[in-house]
């Protein structure tokens, strides 16, 4: 059995019980990698030298003594690649210093193992944006594992990787942990330190853990958050202890099921299998409450605005100048500019920063952006009128399961519908976990369906613990 296998608390009782070394326990899952990744195609970088030399200066009496950890190619770690799987970057910059969320994980003793590939500069659902190399659903080779955390994803579930990293703009960690198969959890926007990561949209992004329990999304939680005078977005909020309480089960506890999410558009299996979840739920002693949260259909149009609008800002940082790809067929600074992105930046790309251009322009902003803005506030009302009445939300996490590599590449619109039950919730600011509730047999392979609890802000424990309680009911 590969240590890649194991969950963190099982890794955990195995290096303090020294029934494994550290070094031993990196070693079997860059085995792992090395014998499995060829066929799923999940990191791009293995940092092999700088992971086993962790190891032998890890202390398995830390909060993560020990535990390899991938990390998305979006987040730094000093030393290695981070090239946000763009060819802009590919080849050209090495991270010269810790995100403090790896500083945080180095601290509590996790060994950083290598990148996961990724939609690039985290724009895409399926990680068929990457430029660097298609990753594949372990479940079915010929399906995406969902984006843009396709590569983080598929390492957990694909048993690649003990534990992942993510980072969450409107779905991103949610949609591929429930398309892949696995636990993924957006933590409250500001619970989290952004510095470090590569920006995309700066007031939604959010860094988050990719696990194979909640149990252990808890642990890695612990260890990543609080406060950080580095970002400014940054909540100065005491951080609880996440594993506390998280085997208090559901008794009592109010859940809203928003009838927007349940009505046209989910494919029957995943419906069947959600709707089992909540009964399970029910069954242990949680109230089920029908809810509203009646601006649902803006929340694809708000977020492609809004998270256009700020890629066409931050990605302006990309021209060629200081770091990155530089085109050699430029004769001028102008040119310099254009070809650099043109050769650097992939269409998926190329489309946001010129939709982000577009309604930040002259005469349009107000129609568009400002627009945006105010819909986005009536987005998060929904959420705080529902939060006075339920302790959670619980829906899908997405209408359908993993759909074919290539199948809607050419269909924007069909692609971002996949995050139609996940952006509000970045557009709102709230924590949100997906925790895998049954499959679906398509062409004779089993694809994995998520359920989605939505929680208050910075209260991440409750959905944990509500996510806890239905996976403990299932083994």
């Amino acid at each position: 059995m590969s240590v890649a296998e194991l969950t963190i608390a099982e890794l955990q009782q195995k290096l303090r019980g020294k029934e494994l070394s550290p070094r031993e326990a990196v070693q079997s899952v860059i085995d792992a990698v090395e014998s499995g990744d060829e066929a799923i195609g999940a990191y791009t970088h293995l940092d092999r030298e700088a992971a086993l030399a962790g190891a032998e200066e890890a202390n398995p009496d830390l909060p993560l003594g020990g535990i390899p950890i991938a990390i998305k190619d979006v987040i730094n770690v000093e030393g290695q690649p981070c090239w946000c799987s763009s060819n802009i970057l590919k080849d050209k910059y090495v991270a010269p210093y810790d995100a403090t969320v790896t500083e945080k994980l180095k601290a509590a003793g996790a060994i950083p193992l290598g990148r996961t590939n990724m939609d690039e500069f985290a724009m895409g659902s399926s990680t068929e944006n990457s430029g660097i190399q298609i990753t594949r659903n372990p479940h079915d080779p010929d399906r995406i594992p969902g984006g843009s955390s396709g590569g983080s994803s598929a390492a957990v579930a694909g048993n690649l990787a003990v534990a992942a990293l993510g980072s969450d703009t409107g779905g991103s960690i949610r949609q591929p942990a429930a398309l892949s198969g696995c636990v993924g959890l957006k933590p409250t926007y500001g619970r989290v330190s952004r510095f470090g990561l590569v920006a995309f949209a700066s007031s939604l992004d959010q860094i988050g853990p990719m696990t194979k329990t909640s149990e252990d999304a808890a642990l890695l939680l612990n260890a990543i958050a609080g406060h950080d005078p580095n970002d400014s977005t940054s909540l100065d909020e005491d951080v609880p202890d996440f594993s506390e309480g998280i085997d208090a089960g559901v008794q009592g506890l109010k859940l809203g099921m928003p009838k927007e999410y349940f009505g046209e558009g989910i494919e029957p299996g995943v419906r069947e299998c959600v709707e089992s979840a909540i009964k399970n739920l029910e069954g242990q002693g949680a109230e089920i409450v029908e809810i509203s949260l009646p601006h649902t259909d803006y929340a694809i149009a708000t977020y492609y605005i809004i998270a256009t609008a700020e890629a066409s800002a931050n990605l302006a940082r990309f021209d060629g100048v200081r770091y990155g790809h530089r085109s050699e067929a430029a004769t001028n600074l102008m040119e310099q500019y254009m070809k650099t992105r043109d050769e650097g930046f992939g269409d998926e790309v190329k489309r946001r920063i010129l939709l982000g251009t577009y309604v930040l322009s002259s005469g349009y902003y107000d129609a568009y952006y400002l627009r945006a803005q105010k819909v986005r506030t009536l987005i998060r009302n929904d959420f705080q009128t529902a939060f006075d009445q339920v302790d959670a939300i619980i829906s899908p996490t997405t209408p359908a399961p993993a759909f074919k590599i290539g199948e809607n590449t050419g269909d924007p619109l069909q692609m971002y519908l996949a995050d139609i039950y996940t952006t509000a919730a970045n557009l709102a600011g709230i924590c949100g976990l997906s925790t895998p509730c049954g499959s679906v047999e398509v062409e004779g392979n089993s694809l994995p369906v998520g359920l989605q609890l939505l929680g208050k802000p910075m209260d991440e424990a409750t959905i944990l613990r509500i996510g806890h309680a239905f996976e403990a009911s299932n083994l």
